[in-house]
């Protein structure tokens, strides 16, 4: 039997209610989370580890929760966008993840609004559907969910992962450096081993002198260049926010963007060549033409 009018009505505004429920609870619980960092920067700064390890272990439970709402959250949309596809007695394949992922978490989280859309699917779906989902037999719920709503303690790499971003954003000295041991690098390219101390090698070899001109060409390129000079993408990436899988992501080697054929004819007819002859006649100087001339009138 089709479902009614009111019945996608109704389901389409407790989808709404629960979006709009499951944003509060995640800033509310950032709120939390951002004062409970600060006493365990304070608890590192006092030397007490201890105590900052096991009262760390609520505020990775509380990211971890944050997830799974923001995860869940998106399945609502997903359903609120599809809710045309859920006219049938039985479940679309597209959108059985996250009906039945919806179904499974909405018992072991304290959101009222998911209760009710998970009644609702479970009346609409049958109690067999609803069952399947609550257990999961057919692997059908999303593996990320099943992850975040398991109860374990988290392991000791993620444990002292958390204390040292605590203290690195508290500026705590923690853990502390033992005496003699090198400083921390910044990056995995500067702790590859295949450089063999080339820096130390070039710091130790003596600056050759440098001559007039060089000295001139050099400030000539230290030149601030216009804003719009040379090619540019329109595409901007955005490094990944930390999460508790990942708390220090990294955007990794480069974008090659070749340009399609209308933006090569926009950038031809937007930057004039600098090789041409300029509006009063004549070619533009190179870098080495201007040095010879600085260097001709300081004579």
């Amino acid at each position: 039997m089709a479902p009614t009018n009111s019945y996608m009505s109704k389901l389409k505004v407790q989808l709404k209610l629960s979006i709009a429920r499951l944003r509060m609870a995640q800033q509310k619980d950032e709120a939390v989370s951002k004062q409970s960092r600060r006493s365990m920067a304070q608890l590192l700064e006092a030397g007490k580890i201890e105590s900052a390890r096991i009262r760390v272990e609520g505020i990775i439970r509380s990211d971890i929760t944050c997830e799974l709402y923001e995860i869940l959250e998106l399945y609502c949309e997903l359903l609120l966008a599809r809710v045309g596809m859920m006219e049938s007695s039985t479940c679309d394949a597209g959108l059985e993840e996250a009906v039945k992922s919806i179904m499974y978490a909405a018992p072991k989280i304290d959101i009222k609004e998911i209760h009710v859309v998970r009644a609702l699917l479970a009346d609409k779906y049958g109690k067999e559907f609803a069952l399947d989902a609550a257990e999961n037999t057919d692997n059908k719920v999303a593996e990320k969910v099943v992850k975040k709503l398991r109860i374990e303690p988290p392991s000791e790499a993620l444990v002292n992962g958390y204390l040292e971003e605590i203290a690195s954003t508290y500026g705590v000295d923690w853990p502390k450096a033992e005496p003699g041991t090198p400083p921390k690098y910044a990056s995995d390219e500067d702790q590859d081993p295949s450089s063999g101390g080339q820096a130390e090698k070039a710091l130790e070899e003596p600056i050759p002198a440098r001559s007039r001109v060089e000295e001139e060409r050099d400030e000539l390129t230290k030149a601030t260049p216009p804003r719009d000079f040379g090619p540019s993408s329109p595409l901007r990436v955005n490094p990944p926010s930390p999460s508790t899988d990942n708390l220090h992501p990294r955007v990794k080697g480069t974008l090659d963007l070749k340009p399609t054929k209308k933006m090569a004819d926009a950038n031809v007819t937007k930057k004039p060549d600098l090789k041409s002859k300029g509006p009063v006649g004549g070619t533009i100087p190179d870098i080495d033409e201007l040095a010879a001339r600085f260097a001709a009138l300081k004579k």
